[in-house]
């Protein structure tokens, strides 16, 4: 209902299936962060949940936000590496500051045994999240365990994407089929015919031999 506003991260970026899991951990809680135009249109989205006592939020202009992204050279050499966390999600031009701020120094790695790897060779410099969703944080913590069976927020609209991609590619297949399938039906017409001037023949024999 407020001007300037985009709308939660979650929303405006997109990540393939098989980084989406990865991509939900690197953003935790920035996930439900709220992308807006500019300082003004924050303070009033602010004042109205204090208005209302609807609660808190993390909003995020667009003016005042600066990405930064990792300066480490060789990453790509090493084994297990996948990307930068902010180079493997898909959002609009307007949007890159944010993108590169929330995930633009997050390392996105095959397996736990890889990303131990890197963390010691880098000294710990930047966080490190595995495909799995195991985190290896800056500075050496590390967090993991199961992860829930049910798809998150990026992986649900992924994989919506994906059946709509699917779905439209179905509709399009059907398109390209109704003119032939309306040609089946006018052959099944004309063989429903001739099957019946077919029955009145053999009748008609028929009842000439009786």
């Amino acid at each position: 209902e407020l001007g300037g506003v985009h709308g939660p991260v979650s929303q405006l970026v997109v990540a393939d299936t098989k980084y989406a899991g990865a991509i939900e951990v690197a953003l935790g809680g920035a996930l439900q962060n709220i992308v807006v135009e500019n300082e003004y249109s924050a303070r009033d989205a602010i004042q109205k949940l204090k208005g209302s006592g609807q609660g808190r939020a993390t909003f995020l202009p667009l003016t005042a936000i600066k990405g930064r992204t990792l300066e480490e050279k060789g990453l790509e050499l090493e084994d297990g590496y996948i990307g930068v966390a902010s180079e493997l999600v898909h959002y609009e031009d307007r949007y890159q500051s944010v993108v590169q701020s929330l995930l633009g120094r997050i390392v996105v790695m095959q397996d736990m045994d890889s990303a131990i790897s890197v963390a010691k060779r880098r000294s710990n410099r930047f966080k490190i999240v595995t495909l799995d969703g195991q985190v290896i944080n800056a500075g050496g913590s590390m967090t993991g365990g199961s992860m829930s069976q049910k798809a998150g927020i990026l992986s649900r609209r992924s994989e919506i994407d994906r059946l709509a991609s699917q779905a439209q590619k179905v509709r399009g297949q059907l398109e390209q089929m109704e003119p032939q399938f309306a040609q089946v039906q006018g052959a099944i017409r004309q063989l429903d015919t001739e099957i019946e001037g077919l029955h009145e023949e053999l009748r008609k024999a028929s009842e000439q031999r009786i």
